[in-house]
């Protein structure tokens, strides 16, 4: 079990900064030094990998690769590889409260492009040296990975189900001739990847010497657009063609009639189980670089999965099947050892989804949001849970809480109102973040903007709507004094 502890989301994209998005530089720093004085242990962030379209961090290029939007471009100025004269004269976006992912594509890359170039001709040994160090201790995914994306470059941003044929289907001479052909482009990519690595170890170090744990984000399925599913089909239900079988999804509920239509590609577990699972283990292991926690998005896929034949427009024909159950973490566990594992174990879960979370001990998670909503019956109110659990105000899926109360229904909000033993709807934000930190859950966490008393505009995901997500940053005022006090104080009265 997790010690009784609590802690903030924020991703780093959302982090204040001059450069258009929030990255691993001093404004990290700076949050950190704000948990410090809040007295909070836990910073949780999202998967930190590189995104492709819609922006989100849930759907990335890969499952190992760091996001390079996020490389703090003051870094590479100090390290002399650009002047601030490129950094400021690129247009990355003027607005400080949201992400213009657009400029970043447009214009942040070709500054890490410049500062590529600008290694190349400073011959520095020693960068050189750790990069060669990180390309051997990443080679099991840096290699497909930095040839993909630069693939991706060269055949004009297509998936790679629309490369040619040959190197599509990874052909011995096809990877030869790729690889000499845009060896240049290869070896870009690692750079890029070698200064997020070396940046976000500083940050997490920082953290760690804190008393700070980060957790970390690990969805089940991975894009089918990624490095991942382009270099390892032989572990996804594939056709000879390299087409999914099957894609992923949920079936029709309460909140969708049509259901969730993913799409990612569907993992072929007993050919994953007779490799004994070695991509998860090496998977789980760089995320156990990266994060001192993680949590396992959509783990009831582990115990059964609703698998949707590719082609269907929705996700109401599909089948439940079996996942790896315990089977699979106890071999990760016999790889790894003790698995710091948080399982998000949201909607209607079975009896065998229970049992498989129970039979592994890790925590599931109780979204304090949905104990409220008076057209379903749950167990999100705190007086049912036990000490194994994380509570959160909302995630990232959620609007925030100001914004969510303020559209209740009157009949909600009396619910809320009677619960906690209120009067008002003043700073409603507060009475859900002190129910969450004085319950029995070990673990207690809230979304920034609940903190900030922030309404829907700041809300980071709509599901099922494919524009617009992901972009809520942070004004640099926010971290307050007054704010980190409040923090503290009530950290402090509930024991955490």
């Amino acid at each position: 079990m997790f010690p009784r502890s609590s802690g903030i989301l924020l991703h780093p994209s959302s982090l204040y900064g001059k450069y258009g998005i929030g990255t691993l530089g001093n404004s990290a720093i700076e949050f950190i030094d704000f948990l410090d004085r809040s007295n909070q242990k836990l910073w949780q962030v999202f998967p930190l990998g590189p995104t492709g379209y819609g922006d989100s961090p849930y759907q990335c290029f890969s499952a190992f690769a760091g996001n390079s939007y996020l490389i703090d471009l003051e870094n590479l100025i100090n390290l002399g590889l650009l002047e601030t004269a490129d950094a400021d004269k690129a247009e990355l976006g003027s607005d400080p409260k949201s992400i213009d992912y657009g400029l970043l594509y447009k214009n942040k890359l070709p500054l890490l492009r410049k500062a590529y170039e600008n290694y190349k001709k400073a011959d520095n040994e020693q960068m050189k040296f750790e990069i060669e160090i990180f390309k051997s201790e990443n080679s099991f995914w840096l290699e497909d990975y930095s040839l993909f994306i630069s693939l991706k470059y060269y055949f004009k941003g297509q998936e790679w189900s629309k490369w040619d044929e040959d190197i599509l289907l990874r052909k011995e001479s096809a990877l030869k001739k790729y690889k000499k052909l845009l060896k240049d482009d290869i070896e870009y990519n690692n750079f890029v990847q070698y200064l997020f690595f070396n940046q976000w170890a500083k940050i997490k170090g920082y953290a760690n010497s804190k008393g700070i744990s980060i957790i970390g984000d690990i969805p089940i399925f991975v894009a089918f657009d990624s490095a991942d599913a382009w270099a390892n089909p032989e572990i996804f239900l594939f056709d000879k063609e390299r087409k999914p079988i099957d894609v992923a999804g949920v079936p029709p509920d309460y909140f969708s009639e049509t259901g969730q239509l993913w799409g990612n590609p569907l993992f072929d577990w007993e050919k994953l189980k007779e490799g004994g699972y070695k991509w998860w283990i090496e998977r789980v292991r760089a995320n156990l670089k990266t994060a001192d926690i993680i949590r396992i998005d959509h783990f009831r896929g582990f115990e059964s999965y609703w698998a949707v034949p590719a082609g269907e427009k929705t996700a109401i024909i599909g089948e439940w099947r079996k996942g790896p159950g315990i089977d699979f973490f106890n071999s990760i566990k016999a790889a790894l050892g003790d698995l710091p594992i948080i399982a998000e174990d949201l909607g209607n879960l079975t009896n065998e989804v229970v049992e498989l979370r129970n039979e592994t001990g890790f925590p599931g998670m109780k979204i304090l949001q949905f104990a409220f909503d008076s057209d379903e019956e749950n167990d999100y109110l705190t007086h049912s849970y036990d000490h194994n659990c994380v509570v959160y105000t909302g995630t990232h899926d959620n609007d925030t809480i100001t914004g969510w109360y303020s559209k209740a229904s009157e009949h909600d909000k009396e619910y809320v109102r009677d619960y906690f033993d209120i009067y008002t709807d003043n700073e409603i934000h507060w009475r859900f973040i002190k129910a969450a930190w004085r319950s029995v859950a070990n673990m207690a966490l809230a979304p920034m903007q609940d903190f900030l008393g922030l309404d829907s505009e700041a809300r980071m995901n709509i599901p099922g709507v494919a524009d617009g997500n992901w972009k809520w940053r942070m004004k640099e005022e926010a971290l307050t004094t007054v704010l980190s006090d409040e923090i503290k104080r009530i950290t402090k009265l509930y024991g955490r």
